[in-house]
């Protein structure tokens, strides 16, 4: 039975309905990939599907259904502290966390006071009457994982952080269905990688839209497609629905090719004359009526983008060369005694987690930053166009037209036109050419500052994070650019294909300023990081006896079926689990007592620090539990 069903559903905001007698049910245990080209409703459809817009059509969900929407718009009055936000996606539950967690947090630096201490006793008590320590945990895990601080204000941050936070409220509040809508915008390639692990390992059934097409791959159990107001399923992989969906528009082509042709016929029957309304031709004049009111109501399919970039001078053979370069912020080295060079026509990926300093060593690179140490060399007749990921180049105050250009033609290589003709190629219709840059989507940001950068002559590109909110096609056409490209390119992208379609070499961070340059991009350095960490595991092995977290890492590589020392372990586990947990108990029961905060803040920083490390033990316990009791007979 299904735990969504939407039926007879129509419905738009003018124009084209965005839906067309829609019909659409999701299932227990499916994950389901919904495609389509930026502005077809995909996110209009999630937001129905949650129950956030009404509309005409039926909606039906399983009675007590939960229901959690990850949306693309962050709420203007998002506020609070990250730990108090997530926590409310527990809902009663998480307000009795994040009351735990403050007064905790507030005794752990001010000391004993007396009605707090109280407090925290009464909060201790609900929630182990609530069996609630696992949810906790459950959050402590999910904002690790993310990267987030539990403890600064939501207010300031970026929205792409903000999104994470959302992100993180929605899988912390356990749904039965979760909505997700470009869930991994903003994350680094390791939260994209720990983001499927944990959707897989839970086994949620999804709703999501996104364009990262290796996440599509590993999740996606069934592709819907939303194409001009239809809803089309393919019940098959990624590779598969491509090939079929080629093949559904040639034959869509070949259709209307036929009626269009016999359309005409008919419109020279008709024109001969007054034979055509006699009364035995009142069939075919009305089957005429007919091909008519059908070419009429014919949906074109909105059109792809199209570009091309604007290659400037032939540079010199090396582009870019680095000695010894250094850089940092305060107890953050950036770059420390990195050299290499960049040679045209070479394509060079920037790999690394979010706040490495990818977009930094980009400035640097681009002369942007004086270097702490070493130096940067640029090569020869260099034409730099610059992609800026925050959109610092985009003027507010202009509109999308006067963004490209201040003049009403452009020359493209070698050919003049017009601004609105030209931006016609990245899908802006004349009226929104003239409309403000506030009124644009964040895929129509980043369209738009492609068309920027693409009308200037230019033999380096350096893009940073140019694929956000950019759909499939985009994505596509994007990446066949900067293949041909004949000059250099410069990329920062945590979109896994995009950056192994594209780039040639990669320069990888790897914390404390240390940055490795290898061939390839992230398929190669994700191989030779396995590689290196199954040497370390190796190497540990055979120095000293297993421990309990080696042999967890050893057991990634282990037969599928338990080797007696396995089955010995998963019989002791839990009892382990049991003990760990009662001295969690004990240390919530020893920090209740009023008299365990006169001992002054090292004793309570221990005591929490011990709490903290139990807690983290009892997950890493849990976690090989569960994988050896998956792998049990």
């Amino acid at each position: 039975m299904a735990l969504i069903g939407v039926r007879d559903l129509t419905f738009g905001y003018g124009g084209p309905p965005l839906f067309d007698d829609v019909e659409f049910q999701l299932h227990p245990g499916e994950r389901v990939c919904l495609l389509g080209r930026n502005g077809e409703g995909k996110s209009t459809f999630l937001s129905i599907v949650a129950g956030a817009i009404e509309t005409p059509g039926t909606v039906s969900r399983q009675q007590g259904l939960k229901v959690a929407l990850l949306d693309q718009v962050v709420p203007r009055d998002l506020s609070g502290k990250v730990y108090d936000v997530v926590a409310t996606g527990l809902g009663p539950l998480g307000d009795l966390l994040r009351r735990y967690h403050r007064v905790a947090e507030q005794l752990a630096k001010d000391g004993a006071a007396e009605d707090a201490v109280e407090e925290l006793h009464q909060l201790q008590e609900q929630l182990d009457a609530a069996d609630a320590w696992e949810h906790q945990r459950e959050v402590d895990r999910v904002l690790s994982k993310l990267s987030l601080d539990p403890d600064v204000e939501v207010g300031p941050l970026s929205a792409g952080m903000k999104r994470r936070v959302l992100l993180a409220r929605a899988l912390v509040s356990a749904p039965d269905v979760l909505l997700l809508d470009e869930p991994t915008n903003h994350l680094d390639l390791d939260g994209i990688a720990w983001l499927e692990e944990f959707l897989l390992r839970h086994e949620a059934t999804l709703l999501f839209v996104t364009h990262d097409r290796l996440f599509l791959r590993k999740l996606a159990t069934r592709i819907v497609e939303l194409d001009r107001g239809r809803l089309r399923s393919w019940e098959c992989d990624y590779a598969t629905y491509l090939k079929r969906r080629e093949e559904a528009w040639h034959a869509e082509q070949k259709d209307w090719a036929r009626l269009d042709k016999k359309l005409k016929t008919e419109e020279a029957w008709l024109r001969k004359g007054i034979r055509a309304r006699r009364t035995r031709d009142e069939g075919r004049v009305k089957a005429l009526q007919e091909l008519r009111a059908e070419r009429r109501a014919r949906r074109e399919q909105r059109g792809t983008m199209r570009a091309e970039v604007h290659e400037g001078e032939r540079s010199g053979q090396l582009v870019i060369e680095t000695k010894g370069l250094r850089f940092g912020f305060e107890n953050l080295p950036i770059v420390n005694d990195l050299s290499f060079k960049v040679m045209r026509g070479e394509r060079l990926g920037l790999i690394g987690p979010n706040g490495v300093g990818k977009s930094t060593l980009l400035k640097l690179l681009l002369g942007e930053l004086d270097p702490q140490g070493g130096t940067v060399r640029h090569g020869t007749k260099l034409e730099i166009a610059y992609f800026d990921q925050l959109h610092g180049q985009l003027d507010e105050t202009k509109t999308v037209q006067e963004n490209v250009s201040d003049e009403e033609f452009i020359e493209i290589g070698g050919r003049r036109r017009h601004v609105t003709g030209y931006l016609a190629d990245f899908l802006f219709t004349k009226d929104r050419a003239r409309s403000r840059l506030s009124v644009l989507s964040g895929g129509e940001r980043n369209r738009l500052l492609l068309a920027r950068l693409f009308s200037r002559p230019a033999n380096v590109l350096v893009l940073d994070e140019p694929t956000n909110d950019l759909d499939v096609e985009s994505l596509e056409l994007l990446e066949e650019l900067l293949v041909d490209f004949p000059g250099s390119v410069l990329l920062v992208s945590h979109d896994r294909a995009f950056l192994d379609n594209v780039v040639t070499s990669s320069l990888v961070f790897e914390g404390d300023g240390e940055v490795r340059e290898l061939i390839g991009g992230y398929e190669e350095w994700l191989r030779q990081r396995d590689d290196k960490l199954a040497a370390e595991k190796t190497a540990a092995r055979s120095a000293k006896p297993p421990s309990p977290q080696s042999k967890s890492d050893a057991a990634k590589d282990a037969p599928k079926k338990l080797t007696w020392n396995e089955q010995k372990e998963l019989e002791a586990l839990p009892a382990e689990i049991e003990q760990l947990e009662a001295e969690i108990a004990a240390l919530h029961e020893k920090m209740a007592d009023p008299e365990f905060y006169q001992q002054g803040g090292d004793g309570v920083t221990a005591a929490t620090q011990s709490l903290e490390a139990a807690q983290q033990k009892l997950e890493v316990v849990y976690a090989r539990w569960e994988e050896l009791e998956e792998r049990r007979p």
